[in-house]
């Protein structure tokens, strides 16, 4: 495991932990199955474990894990403060103590203002007395780092970095966002002001190694050096030496065993020059393809109406990624009609436009009128016949 300084200059692995995509059965996360990856995790020299409020169960499943294993102080752990949620400087002091509670510990080493999505937003956190209720925090050792979260555009993170001395940011970069939201010219300033940066959807949701086209695959087949693609996102995330913490959704022990051993072999600027054009080529094929920008943050969740919206776009997306269109319609009926759930169904048809979800996307999608597209190429008058055969399949199992 290599090791970055953060502005503290504590030795930070460049592998964090993202706790938000944890193993559920039947809704609740695997603790079990969770315990292992993350002591597997830790095994291999991640030290850096990040959740959040709204994850749910995630603090608590954290928590419980590390007290249980006698191994919290040999890690750092980063969680979020749902500003969106604070209307009052006691509702900061209520919403940390249940943080604390639920982490099983007495301080929290990088706390985030979660989602903060510009200057105005902060102005208001500053009225409420969110300047003073840190500084009285860092004070007491409650909280060892402070940092914000952050999805838009470059010129407005920048305007949030010179807002506050903060400790570090945490920020959306991988090979097919290196212009978006904070981007480069963000990472870059970032650094340049002393602060340590965390990197958040190296993979894209998953989108760059779920489901590789073939086209895709062709081009990372004219590497000299053979990888698979979650080893050149990682690698080319890594190869900024601003970077100090890459963050990935670990939930399967292959996944943990690969990063590690990425994690110890990629070093900044270690790319050639025909390798990060490879990986370029790789990034404009995937723009031509993909059709909804959606990483499967889940911010937009819970749908009042049940959709799930970011499942509907996943399968959208994968309809144009792959050529087994048959497949992808399969999926829409096996996984939204309700057959592998609850009984409920998660149809994107059931859409009714309340609009809640646009305000909580962070890549600003127009989720209703995508939706619309979902139904017209995953729905149609053949859906019902597909989700029979799903039943029927699954009368035999």
């Amino acid at each position: 495991m290599q090791y970055r300084k953060d502005r503290s200059d504590t030795d930070i692995s460049i592998l964090g932990y993202g706790c938000m995509r944890f193993t559920r059965k039947n809704g609740v996360i695997d603790t079990d199955k969770a315990e292992k990856e993350i002591m597997a995790a830790i095994a291999g020299g991640v030290n850096y474990f990040d959740t959040a409020y709204i994850y749910p169960g995630s603090e608590a499943a954290l928590g419980e894990i590390l007290e249980r294993n006698r191994c919290r102080d040999k890690v750092y752990i980063a969680s979020k403060l749902p500003q969106y949620l604070i209307k009052s400087r006691d509702g900061m002091e209520k919403h940390f103590r249940e943080e604390l509670s639920r982490l099983k510990t007495d301080h929290i080493d990088y706390y985030l203002m979660h989602m903060l999505t510009d200057t105005d937003t902060w102005e208001h956190l500053k009225a409420m007395g969110v300047e003073e209720w840190i500084a009285e925090k860092k004070a007491s050792g409650q909280i060892r780092n402070i940092g914000f979260s952050y999805h838009g555009s470059p010129d407005m993170f920048i305007r949030l970095v010179d807002a506050y001395p903060w400790d570090f940011c945490q920020i959306q970069y991988n090979i097919l966002d290196e212009k978006n939201q904070a981007g480069k010219k963000g990472l870059e300033y970032a650094a340049s002001k002393g602060l340590g940066v965390v990197i958040m959807e190296p993979l894209r949701g998953g989108n760059l190694t779920k489901t590789v086209p073939q086209v895709v695959k062709d081009i990372w087949e004219e590497a000299l050096i053979k990888r698979s693609p979650a080893e050149w996102a990682l690698r080319w995330v890594w190869d900024h030496p601003e970077v100090t913490v890459v963050l990935s959704g670990m939930n399967e022990g292959e996944h943990i065993h690969e990063n590690l051993k990425i994690a110890g072999e990629a070093y900044p600027n270690s790319l050639t020059e025909d390798e990060l054009q490879l990986i370029k080529k790789v990034g404009q094929k995937y723009r031509e393809l993909m059709k909804i920008g959606c990483t499967g943050c889940r911010y937009c969740m819970p749908c009042p109406s049940g959709v799930n919206i970011p499942l509907c776009f996943e399968l959208y997306n994968n309809l144009y990624m792959s050529s087994n269109t048959g497949n992808v319609k399969f999926l829409y009926a096996e996984h939204l009609s309700g057959t592998l759930s609850v009984g409920e169904t998660r149809y994107a048809s059931q859409c009714t436009q309340c609009g809640q979800c646009l305000e909580k996307c962070p890549q600003h999608i127009d989720i209703p009128a995508m939706l619309e597209l979902v139904v017209e190429k995953l729905e149609g008058p053949d859906l019902e016949k597909r989700v029979s055969m799903v039943k029927d399949m699954f009368k035999q199992i």
